[in-house]
This record gives structure tokens, C-alpha cells and sequence, in this order.
């Protein structure tokens, strides 16, 4: 049954993951962490003068190249002259050509916020009146192509190395010592090293074109390289990849000096000796210290590169704020990273290196230290990013958080199930164990390894001494299947090497057969090769000890076939097969909620778009805009990208000629085409309307109608009808004081 089970459960965690990885994949791009908050002249407005300069105002500091503001008449032209300045704060200015005529202007930046991400927007001003313009420019970022994939990619598998790497590591360490040892669990540690590695390379090459060009070409372009080196995110990778180099030198002594025994020492008469337990224990836990001591360093160091280049570094409180998210890294490292190690171990790890209860036990208090730390660090966390409890909802970094607070809170019920699972495990080791006792340092039980030294394992004891009924102790027996198919090889009279071979490849097929991993087949075949060289022993009943070589491949065989027995009844029983089941869950869970913080590191803070929203609202109302009155509204057509804000502005708002200026913007603020809209006015107090005014196309996202006559004071109910494709439509409407 637990056969067919188990790839039924792999089968349903990655095809969830799948489907998941494309949900993310066809999320709309992410948005920039810096935002426009007010501009001079601002949005829209029609000035009587051409100013000098043109001055734009973020939410935080940015970078500026030389080209990073453009100012751009009606016919395309560039009219700016001179590099951007920073004047104060969070203000940079550009200078403008004198003598401009009127006519309506639009102005284009690309700049780097703070917190590592490209910014790109537009907007127009008018001098004079405004008039058609033939400029068209994209507001989308370097970011948005493939270069911005294969950026997000990159930051991926680097969160994704280093949550390996280190909670690999501090699985060793702290849980299961003897794991130092084990293949599979080195190969995972390293993994994560040369993932996160490579991953810090491309992003470093990546850097220059995802912050400009964001062509593919530019990626190897060295001055571009050289401008990303001379940043603060080119420091931090810098300063990532020398600390790798330190990470290398560690996992080197972890799975060398520490995971080797303790080799002979030589006293004062030249001769070697092996220490003894007792200095061998406090030569392991000397050097155990050292190892936690300088990787929490390491790892402190490596989750700091993130926490000095991103989110953290800016917005409210950032000298909290570092400190607790590299805290945050660490706890999501022993947490998940520890859970990937203890999946790798349960189901690769060899069958006469079990990880045992006390190691699950040990990560399981390890994994909840982990879970308070995040809980702690995540809601203050989520405090500074989001401000509000309508963040949550209203932002799209409120909407991701919520859900990845939704699949920490599965996880979490995933690994109190996990937790059962190893009570019963212990249980179940407490009344009678097979696997070998584990002491705090993970040293199993010495004398059943001094047994095994020498060729008998206590745990098949029983059954080889049934089988040689009593037999002379010195003469090296076989295992039970072996020995059942080397009777049959005799009598059938098949003492020949080939007969032999069959015979042990028979027996190594019956150790495998119950889905061994490639350690067990190594020694199933390392046994085949004995039985085949020791054949004629078989035959002829020759004592083994008339041969110590092939007492030796004997041996070899018979630890072959107990170590298959063992690993058959290990992977029985049911306790440890719910075990594997469970962590399996919670890390295909683990990976989606790395996938989702992935993402929310490159979104906007849900504060910061709060306010950039505020602020807009604030210079319309305030009178920066061209209306006397200025209306926004809403709308939702139920289409794709159907949602977004229209804004009226009707100047002078009275009795006569009006001029009527419109701006559609998408729910982030950007400013949006759509295929038709249409504006009309109704008295419903004097039964007068609908007059209907369809404006004119001005540039993207802003439309205008000169010469709109309104008849006689009141208040006039101002509707609004919007399409967005062929079949999506919606009518918004709000009143408005006019006379």
C-alpha cells in the first residue's frame, strides 16, 4: 500500500506547484517601490508662462542617469537641456529650453528607487491651451520583458540556494550530527551553494540592463557594470559573493574534518593510539561549537545583503527594520531549509544511517523556535509596509501578503501533523528499536558499532543463528535469502562462478525489491561481485576462514542483505511512512511561499502606494489640476484589466464655456488607454440632459473637450461611461456643484 501511495502524493504536490508556478507566472507585472507623489506643474495643468524647469517629487530617494527625465513637445522633440538635480529631499528638477511655445508637453522618467527597483512613468502639462500631441510613451519598465524575468528568476533561486544552504546546514548541526556524513544531505547543502552562487553572478550581469535598457544584449556590457558596481545593490551582491566564498570553507570542514571519526594520535613512545571516547566526544562538540558559531556569522552575514539593499533599508524605522528582517531570513532558513533536509533524509538516506527519532524531535522544536521568530518579525513586518488594515485589501502587497499568510497557516497545520506523526514515531522506538541508539551528539550505540565492525550485526543476530542451527561460530555464514539460493544453486549442481553470480544477483535483486535508493543498489552489487568471486567456496563448503579475502566479500554480502532487511522493515512501518507523507506536504507548501516572498519583494509596500495615492488625491483637490472642480471615480467594467480610476476636471465650473479634462489610470496609478469613453451631464432637478461630450484623445490616459456648455447653475449629476473592450463596459456618475 505505501508503495503506491507515495508517488501519488509527489504526483499531487507538483502538479499543485505547477499550476501554482503559472498562476505567478501570469500575475500582472510588479510594481515599482518608489512612487510619484507630486510634480511642478503638475498633472494636466495648463500654465499661462513656460516654466524653467520641471521638478518631480517620490516617495523616497532614487537614482538618476543622465537621461532619466525627458521632457518632450507635441511633435516628439526634446526640450529639456542639462543632467537632473536634487535639489532637497526626495525633489529632482530638470532644466527646460527657453522660449517654448504652447502647446501641450509630455514629460517621461526612468529612474531606481531606493529599495533597488526601476521607476518609469509619464505625464503632460500644457503651456498656453492644450493641443494634440504625437508622443507616445511606454510606461512600462525594464523589468517587464525578459530581462525582468529572468531577473525575478535570479532573485528566486537565490532565496531559494540560501534557505537550502543554511537550514541544511543548521539541520547537521543541530538535529542529526551523523547527517554530516551522508551523501544525499551534501549533495543538497551544496546544491544550495552553487544555486545561490550563480544565481548572485546573473543577477550582478543582469543588474545594468534591468535597471536600463533592459535589453538582453547590454547584460555583458562592462560599463554597465561598472555604473551597477559603484551602487548599492552592485555593493551587496558584491559583498554576498565574498561571503559565499567563506560559506565554501565552511560546508568544506562540515562535511569533512567534522563529519570523519577522530584519527590515531601518537604518544610519547612513537606508537599511534585512538582516543578515547571521551576525548573524541570533546573534540566533537569543540569543534560543533566552532561550526555554529562561524556559520550563524556566515548566514547573519549573507541574509544581510538582502535586508541592506531592499525593503528594509528605507521607509519607516530602517534601523529596526534590518536588524528583524535578517531575522526573518534566518528563522524562514531553519525552518524550511531544515524541513528539505529532513524530506532528503527520509527518503535518501542510507538504510544504516537512518535519521532517527531524536533528530526529528530536535528539528521539530528547532522548526518552532523558527515559527515564533517569523510570527514576531512578520507582523512588525507587515506593520511598516502596510499602515492600515485597508492595506490589505487595497493594495496588491496587502493581497499577496494575505495569501501568503494563508499558506504559512496551512503550513503550520501541515507541521503540527508532522508532530503526531513523530510522537507516534517515538513511541513506537521506545518499546523496541531497530535503528540503533542516538546520544546527544549523535553517536548511535558503540558496541552495535564495534559488532558491525566485526562482520555481525545484533539486530539479525536471531535470524542467522537459526539458520546455521548451532553451527561452528567461526565459519562466516550467509544471509537467509542468499543462503536459500545457494542451496538451490548446490542442488541443482551449479558450482560453477556463474551459477554463483545468479545466485548473489538474486539476492541482491530480493534486497532491492522494495524501491532501494542508489546507496543500497551500490552494496547489492558490491555483494554480487563477492558471491561471484567466492563462488567456488560456495560449492565446494570450503571454510571462509581458509580465505580471508573471501571471508571479506562475504561479509560484504551478508552486511548487504541486513542492511536490505532493515531497510524493508524500516520503511514499513507506518508511523515513519505518514512521517515522509507529511513533510512532503510542507515542503511543496514551503516552495509556494517562498515563490509568493519572492514576489512581494518586488512590489510596492502597500503604505507606500496609500500615500502616493494621497498625494495625488491632495494636489487635484488642492487646485494644482486645470478644473475648479475635480470628480474620481472608480470603475470596474468585469473584463480583463477592467478596473482602474477616472478622473474629471471642468474648469471654470459655471454657467457658459467649460473646459473639461479627463485622465484614466490604472489601479496602480499608471496612466491607461482605453478604447472609448464618454462623458455626459444631467439637472435632473430641471429635467435638463443628458448633454453628451465625447473628448478628444490628448496623449495616454488623458483625454479633453474645449467649449462645454453648461446651461444654468445647480447640481449636475456628471456620468461617466467607459469601455475597455469590445463587450466590457460601465457607467460611473457623481454630482458636482457647478455656479
Amino acid at each position: 500500500m505505501t508503495q503506491t501511495i507515495a508517488p501519488r502524493v509527489r504526483t499531487l504536490v507538483l502538479l499543485f506547484l505547477a499550476v501554482t508556478g503559472a498562476l505567478l507566472a501570469g500575475a500582472a507585472p510588479v510594481s515599482a517601490h518608489a512612487a510619484l507623489t507630486g510634480s511642478d506643474p503638475a498633472q494636466g495643468a495648463v500654465v499661462d508662462r513656460a516654466p524653467g524647469q520641471v521638478s518631480l517629487t517620490f516617495s523616497e530617494q532614487i537614482a538618476l542617469s543622465d537621461d532619466a527625465v525627458r521632457v518632450l513637445d507635441p511633435k516628439g522633440k526634446r526640450v529639456d537641456k542639462g543632467d537632473p538635480a536634487n535639489p532637497s529631499g526626495t525633489t529632482y528638477t530638470v532644466r527646460l529650453l527657453g522660449g517654448l511655445p504652447d502647446g501641450t508637453y509630455t514629460v517621461a522618467y526612468q529612474v531606481v528607487s531606493a529599495d533597488s527597483h526601476p521607476v518609469a512613468g509619464a505625464f503632460t502639462f500644457s503651456i498656453g491651451a492644450p493641443s494634440e500631441t504625437t508622443v507616445s510613451v511606454s510606461t512600462q519598465t525594464a523589468d517587464d520583458g525578459p530581462v525582468g524575468l529572468l531577473y525575478g528568476l535570479g532573485r528566486y533561486v537565490s532565496y531559494a540556494g540560501f534557505v537550502v544552504m543554511a537550514g541544511g546546514a543548521a539541520f547537521v548541526l543541530a538535529c542529526w550530527r551523523r547527517g554530516a556524513g551522508v551523501r544525499a544531505v551534501q549533495r543538497l547543502v551544496v546544491s544550495g551553494w552553487l544555486a545561490l552562487t550563480g544565481a548572485t553572478l546573473a543577477l550582478l550581469l543582469l543588474r545594468g540592463s534591468y535597471t536600463r535598457s533592459g535589453e538582453l544584449g547590454d547584460v555583458f556590457d562592462l560599463t554597465l557594470l561598472g555604473e551597477v558596481l559603484q551602487t548599492k545593490t552592485g555593493a551587496a551582491l558584491v559583498s554576498r559573493l565574498l561571503l559565499l566564498a567563506a560559506a565554501a570553507l565552511f560546508i568544506a570542514v562540515l562535511f569533512g574534518a567534522y563529519a570523519r571519526p577522530s584519527t590515531s594520535a601518537t604518544v610519547n613512545d612513537g606508537a599511534a593510539r585512538r582516543p578515547t571516547d571521551a576525548e573524541e566526544d570533546e573534540e566533537k562538540r569543540d569543534l560543533t561549537f566552532g561550526l555554529a558559531i562561524g556559520g550563524t556569522v556566515v548566514a547573519a552575514g549573507l541574509a544581510a545583503s538582502w535586508a541592506m539593499s531592499e525593503h528594509a533599508s528605507q521607509g519607516l524605522q530602517p534601523g529596526i527594520a534590518m536588524p528583524v528582517d535578517v531575522l526573518h531570513l534566518l528563522a524562514v532558513a531553519a525552518w524550511l531549509g531544515g524541513l528539505t533536509a529532513l524530506l532528503v533524509a527520509l527518503y535518501r538516506a542510507p538504510a544504516d544511517t537512518p535519521v532517527d527519532r531524536d533528530a526529528v524531535r530536535r528539528f521539530s522544536r528547532l522548526a518552532f523556535s523558527g515559527v515564533v521568530v517569523l510570527v514576531v518579525t512578520g507582523v512588525y513586518q507587515s506593520w511598516r509596509q502596510l499602515g492600515s488594515w485597508s492595506a490589505f485589501t487595497d493594495t496588491r502587497y496587502g493581497q499577496l501578503l494575505l495569501v501568503k499568510i494563508g499558506l504559512v497557516a496551512v503550513l503550520v497545520g501541515i507541521a503540527s501533523v508532522s508532530r503526531r506523526w513523530t510522537a507516534r514515531l517515538a513511541e513506537a522506538d521506545g518499546t523496541g528499536r531497530t535503528d540503533g541508539a542516538d546520544d546527544g551528539n549523535g553517536n548511535r550505540d558503540r558496541n552495535r558499532d564495534s559488532d558491525r565492525e566485526g562482520g555481525v550485526d545484533s539486530g539479525g543476530r536471531s535470524d542467522r543463528e537459526a539458520e546455521q542451527g548451532g553451527g561452528d561460530a567461526e565459519r562466516v555464514g550467509v544471509g537467509v535469502g542468499a543462503g536459500v539460493r545457494q542451496a538451490e544453486a548446490d542442488d541443482a549442481g551449479a558450482a560453477t562462478p556463474g551459477a554463483a553470480a545468479e545466485a548473489a544477483t538474486g539476492a541482491a535483486a530480493e534486497a532491492g525489491a522494495n524501491g532501494e535508493e542508489a546507496a543500497g543498489a551500490d552494496e547489492a552489487a558490491e555483494a554480487e561481485g563477492a558471491g561471484a568471486d567466492g563462488a567456488g567456496a560456495f560449492g565446494t563448503g570450503v571454510a571462509a576462514e581458509a580465505d580471508p579475502a573471501r571471508a571479506a566479500q562475504l561479509a560484504r554480502q551478508r552486511a548487504a542483505m541486513e542492511t536490505a532487511r532493515q531497510k524493508r522493515l524500516r520503511d514499513a512501518d507506518p508511523n515513519r511512512f505518514g512521517l515522509r507523507r507529511s513533510v512532503l506536504a510542507e515542503a511543496g507548501i514551503a516552495v509556494v511561499v517562498l515563490a509568493v516572498t519572492t514576489v512581494l519583494t518586488q512590489t510596492e509596500p502597500g503604505r507606500t502606494e496609500q500615500e502616493a495615492k494621497a498625494a495625488a488625491s491632495s494636489s487635484v483637490s488642492t487646485g494644482q489640476s486645470t478644473g475648479a472642480v475635480t470628480l474620481n471615480m472608480p470603475f470596474d467594467t468585469g473584463g480583463e484589466k477592467g478596473e482602474g480610476v477616472v478622473t474629471i476636471d471642468l474648469e471654470p465650473a459655471r454657467v457658459g464655456d467649460n473646459d473639461l479634462h479627463l485622465y484614466v489610470e490604472d489601479p496602480d496609478g499608471r496612466p491607461v488607454d482605453i478604447p472609448e469613453v464618454k462623458v455626459a451631464f444631467t439637472l435632473s432637478a430641471k429635467d435638463i440632459g443628458p448633454l453628451p461630450v465625447v473628448p478628444d484623445h490628448v496623449t495616454t490616459g488623458h483625454w479633453s473637450a474645449s467649449g462645454v456648455q453648461i446651461p444654468m447653475t445647480g447640481d449636475w449629476k456628471v456620468e461617466v461611461t467607459v469601455r475597455t473592450s469590445d463587450i466590457d463596459q460601465v457607467t460611473v456618475s457623481k454630482n458636482a456643484k457647478i455656479g
